[in-house]
């Protein structure tokens, strides 16, 4: 019988060697099923309040879920938000309720070891990890026919880099 542990080391070892070559604000991960495809993008200013923007698009629909990454306090971490169909404008606090999709700390595999996003110039990380993404999307606007319908796992691999 094989070593599946090897298989699967193996199997990776493309997509790992590229993600050391990929600076994270240029990452593209994708679900195990496909169904989703996660990019992340630096912000230019250096006011701005958060550090990245990032963006899911739903395979085989128009659903975009657009987001941002940006710090906490009193302990830094990557906190990400991703919204459905936002108005536009001044909005309330309900309009944005109604709007997220999903919101929380984002985590990365490093070495088989979780770790915190990587920061804008990092390395990107070969697996992100957005914990409870899926049953929060099926309980979002962006769920139902000619949606969302395929519930993704919380875990998005390293599948390529934009230039």
């Amino acid at each position: 019988m094989p070593n599946i542990k090897l298989a699967l080391a193996l199997a990776l070892l493309p997509s790992l060697a590229f993600a050391a070559e990929c600076k994270q604000e240029h990452a593209i991960y994708a679900d195990r099923d496909g169904a989703y495809e996660l990019t992340f993008e630096a912000v230019d200013s250096e006011a701005a309040s958060s550090s990245y923007r990032f963006s899911m698009a739903v395979k085989n629909t128009d659903v975009k879920l657009e987001g941002f990454v940006m710090g906490s306090e009193p302990v830094d971490r990557p906190n990400g938000i991703l919204f459905h169909n936002c108005p536009e404008g001044d909005v309330t606090g309900d309009d944005l309720a109604k709007c997220t999709v999903w919101q929380g700390v984002i985590y990365a595999s490093a070495e088989g070891k979780i770790a915190l996003l990587p920061p804008t110039g990092s390395v990107a990380a070969a697996e992100i990890l957005l914990p409870g993404f899926g049953p929060a999307l099926r309980d979002s606007t962006a769920w139902g026919a000619k949606m969302a319908s395929v519930v993704p796992w919380d875990v998005l691999t390293f599948k390529g880099c934009k230039s």
